[in-house]
């Protein structure tokens, strides 16, 4: 039986929850919470599993009365101070999706709400998309499979390269960019990381060591991770892609706009340099021919985070955070931090 004394509401609609929520956490959720799930009729629009709809903001404030948990993702409203204008709102924001800057005002934060986000879980999906980049385009197979497909065979102008002990510069600390650190350890790489949050006793536990935004990004392998602040718009700027060795592979899996996307499309399409992009200035972008049937070019729609078991793991991720939470205060690795608020993603 669930333990009366912890309510919550799931704010998402019927399709996301059957996205974020997988049977283990559901079955958590029955035990330890009286719980509260939208309906159709709490939705802004019918959906589906491939596009589910979002909650309408006036849903909000029914399914969140007298709920001790919220548990949020894709598709819930911002949730306004006023839910805890009385003092006595949820104690605890769990959110089975990445960034919380755009669901609350940090205000909440003050007021002693536990907020918590799957962006770490989320990271590690990141990380194997970012591998899978890195070692796709070392090895140049999109140019060798249009070769196959348009009556080819073997480029011999063309050979790939290893990722083993090759110098990655990775742009960014973020929990993304630990997740291709660890994933890195068996090629052996010399990891040069710019960040400048990171200390060096950090950078010791993590196996790389810390350089400058020059050094980093005049890297053979080149991966970006920072967040979406005014201080990493436009940081890769056209100097340092210019700066990068031929045939440099780089991997943009985090914000458009932190790089000069102009000027990464001019060096691939001259054959220069190498580019994975899953991000974009603006999303969706709008390429030329030309740019769309280069194989230089590994071109995806902003899917890195996006994968069937990374999803579905999402709910119970935040949530088992969230019951250690209320039950000692521990800050388990979903927690957000109110100190890092500012610099977060």
């Amino acid at each position: 039986m669930p333990n009366p004394a912890l309510r919550l509401a799931a704010l998402m609609s019927p399709e996301r929850a059957a996205d974020v929520v997988d049977g283990a956490t559901r079955a958590l959720i029955e035990e330890r919470f009286d719980a509260t799930w939208a309906t159709v009729d709490h939705c802004t629009a019918p959906g589906s599993l491939a596009k589910p709809p979002a909650l309408a903001p006036a849903a909000v404030p029914e399914l969140a009365a007298g709920a001790d948990v919220l548990l949020t993702s894709w598709g819930t409203p911002h949730l306004g101070k006023e839910l805890w204008a009385d003092g006595n709102g949820p104690k605890v924001v769990a959110h089975a999706a990445g960034t919380v800057k755009n669901l609350i005002d940090p205000v909440v934060l003050d007021q002693g709400v536990a907020v918590f986000s799957a962006g770490p879980r989320i990271a590690w999906s990141v990380g194997e998309y970012c591998l899978g980049a890195l070692l796709t385009l070392a090895r140049r197979l999109p140019r060798f499979d249009g070769a196959i497909r348009s009556g080819g065979w073997k480029q011999t102008e063309y050979r790939g390269h290893e990722l083993a002990g090759a110098k990655v510069g990775i742009i960014g600390a973020s929990s993304t960019a630990r997740a291709l650190v660890t994933m890195l350890k068996p090629f052996g790489c010399d990891i040069a990381v710019y960040d400048p949050y990171l200390s060096a006793e950090r950078a010791q536990e993590l196996g790389v060591r810390t350089t400058t935004l020059e050094e980093a990004a005049s890297s053979p392998f080149l991966s970006i991770h920072v967040p979406n602040v005014p201080e990493t718009k436009g940081m890769i700027t056209r100097a340092l892609v210019e700066n990068l060795p031929d045939g440099a592979v780089v991997v943009n899996s985090s914000r458009g706009p932190a790089i000069d996307q102009q000027a990464l499309l001019d060096h691939a399409l001259d054959g220069r340099i190498y580019a994975a992009l899953d991000v974009y200035d603006p999303e969706p972008p709008a390429f030329d021919a030309t740019t769309l049937g280069s194989p230089n070019l590994l071109l995806t729609p902003h899917i890195a985070g996006d994968t069937a078991e990374g999803h579905l793991a999402l709910a119970g991720y935040v949530l088992r955070d969230a019951l250690q939470w209320l039950a000692d205060g521990t800050r388990g690795p979903s927690f957000v931090d109110p100190a890092a608020w500012s610099i977060a993603a």
